[in-house]
């Protein structure tokens, strides 16, 4: 798998190539990151890449060319490295709070393909004509702006760069991630380890029993617990799926009534 960076601030992206889990896979070689600064693509001394607004308003606007001979050039360096065939040129995504949002399944589908070539636009925003030549998918995180796209990149980027073989030293672990579908989509269930008691504090005692069948239940009650509690919509998304078998339904009665407040209208008069 192989990224491809359309950014102004190629310097950001040291600290998802080169550090934790997706640094090491990276100097394995399960996948490579490679950036291209749009400034070195301009033809003027001062390597303009913006420009204001037609119509007025704030800010400048960053200008089609650069982008656009940026992105050639990183295709090709794509197609001669191997990385795409001729007939299935990597995907132009552009970060954008007008895209889809980015979640676990996708996630999980950018992991099957060869990787993509991310722009990262800067200013108030980037020349709609380069957009409707160039991109062929806008990608959100959610709704919030930042300054820049290269943030969002990094991010979209370490989520797909961990599903890969051979990244994490326990594939399990990717497995038991929260929103995975083999969670039903939900949030994975609370974590402890060594010692046994901190602080007075001790470990919830089906961890200690060794018992895998019971602690399997323990820790998917627990995930239904946490993510009624705090994300009540993706219980709703996971019983729509038909995610959420018999005995969920029942667990999450026994929340549901353990939770209830009493009816504070009652009482002695």
């Amino acid at each position: 798998m192989r990224f491809d960076l359309i950014t102004l601030f190629p310097e950001m992206f040291a600290a998802v190539r080169d550090q934790g889990v997706s640094g090491r896979a990276h100097a394995r070689g399960i996948w490579s990151l490679e950036t291209w600064n749009p400034r070195d693509f301009t033809t003027d001394v001062h390597r303009t890449v913006d420009d204001r607004p037609y119509g007025g308003g704030p800010g400048m606007v960053m200008l089609a060319e650069p982008l656009a001979l940026a992105v050639e050039a990183a295709r090709a360096a794509r197609l001669q490295a191997g990385v795409d065939a001729p007939d299935a040129p990597a995907p132009v995504v552009l970060l954008s709070p007008a895209g889809r949002t980015h979640d676990q399944a996708r996630a999980q589908r950018w992991a099957e393909r060869t990787g993509a070539i991310l722009i990262c636009g800067r200013y108030e925003g980037i020349d709609q004509r380069f957009i409707d030549h160039y991109v062929d998918e806008e990608v959100s995180l959610g709704d919030f702006v930042l300054s820049g796209g290269e943030l969002g990149a990094m991010v979209l980027v370490d989520s797909v760069v961990r599903l890969l073989p051979g990244v994490l030293h326990d594939a399990e672990s990717a497995v038991q991630d929260s929103f995975n579908p083999a969670l039903s989509g939900l949030l994975d269930s609370p974590h402890y380890t060594r010692p046994e008691v901190w602080r007075g504090d001790a470990v919830p005692e089906p961890l200690l029993s060794g018992h895998h069948a019971r602690i399997a239940v323990w820790r998917r009650d627990q995930s239904l617990s946490l993510t009624a509690a705090r994300r009540p919509d993706l219980i709703h998304r996971a019983r729509t799926a038909g995610d959420l078998d018999a005995r969920d339904e029942r667990a999450l009665n026994q929340i549901n009534r353990s939770t209830a407040k009493p009816d504070a209208g009652q009482g002695s008069g």
